[in-house]
């Protein structure tokens, strides 16, 4: 086993080797968690509190998507919301999940809403936070996240980006997350996902509104009410697009809900899931 605790499990999908993590009993319903798109970033370090919480009741699977983490950065391969989709669903028949909720972050919310879209039949219930996943004006915060070069300072002020409250974004945690970002091919693949100008990524990553509607997923929307990264308002009009859907916005918090306020989303989630 690695000292690197973002290193998990591999599986090929269609030749590319994945991360993932596992965890529960594995006789519980299947939970996928899909991670956000910061720099550095991996499903570990997205979900390294969530995990074990929700593994008392679920099958808990947190990929690596293509291009992040430790799994695999193929040359030449073109990133767009149809790749990534196409390789979580791959990764799901790879280790035979027929059915599965998905719990989206995010770039991972987007993700997670076009896979309910394109394979409806596959997932249960959907869990949105801090989504993209329909078009809206860029923030500044997001501009800077997809467009970071990497040094410290300009890790350390994405930090200040993410999170409300300052006690969360340590020096410590800075120098993690810019080590994670330098790593041999992680800022190569990164900077060639999201160059600028930076909007179009943001439309691209968007399913249209007319398809969003026509989910009929159980669906739990969080936001953080102070997020600068992706604005309440896309919270909004997720809550009106989807029919059986319901918002849950945490005062006090920016985009890392599930970091600020651990203990009571994972209650949250993990009640909607059950």
């Amino acid at each position: 086993m690695s000292e690197n605790p973002e290193i998990g499990l591999s599986v090929d999908v269609d030749g590319i080797a994945t991360n993932y993590h596992r965890s529960g009993s594995g006789s519980g319903p299947v939970v996928l968690l899909v991670h956000g798109s910061g720099p550095g970033v991996s499903a570990f370090a997205n979900w390294r509190l969530t995990m074990p919480a929700l593994a008392e009741r679920f099958d808990v699977i947190a990929p690596d998507v293509v291009g992040f983490g430790s799994t695999d950065r193929p040359d030449g391969f073109e990133y767009s919301l149809d790749a990534w989709r196409a390789h979580l669903l791959g990764f799901a028949d790879a280790l035979g999940l027929d059915t599965f909720s998905i719990v989206g972050n995010s770039f991972g919310g987007g993700l997670a809403i076009s896979m309910a879209a394109h394979a409806p039949e596959r997932v249960e219930r959907l869990v949105l936070m801090g989504a993209c996943g329909v078009s809206f004006p860029i923030t500044d915060g997001l501009d800077r996240v997809w467009g970071y070069q990497p040094s410290l300072a300009t890790m350390r002020g994405l930090l200040d980006i993410f999170a409300f409250d300052p006690a969360y974004a340590t020096d410590e945690l800075a120098e993690l997350r810019y080590a994670a970002s330098v790593r041999p091919g992680f800022q190569e693949s990164f900077s060639a996902m999201f160059p600028a100008p930076r909007q179009r990524w943001v439309d691209a990553l968007a399913t249209p509104q007319d398809v969003i509607a026509t989910l009929r997923h159980r669906t739990l929307v969080v936001h953080g009410r102070d997020d600068r990264v992706i604005p309440l308002d896309n919270a909004l009009r997720l809550l009106e697009l989807i029919d059986d859907s319901q918002l849950h916005v945490f005062g006090r918090c920016g985009h890392w809900t599930q970091i600020e306020h651990a203990q009571e989303f994972n209650a949250l989630v993990g009640g909607f899931l059950g």
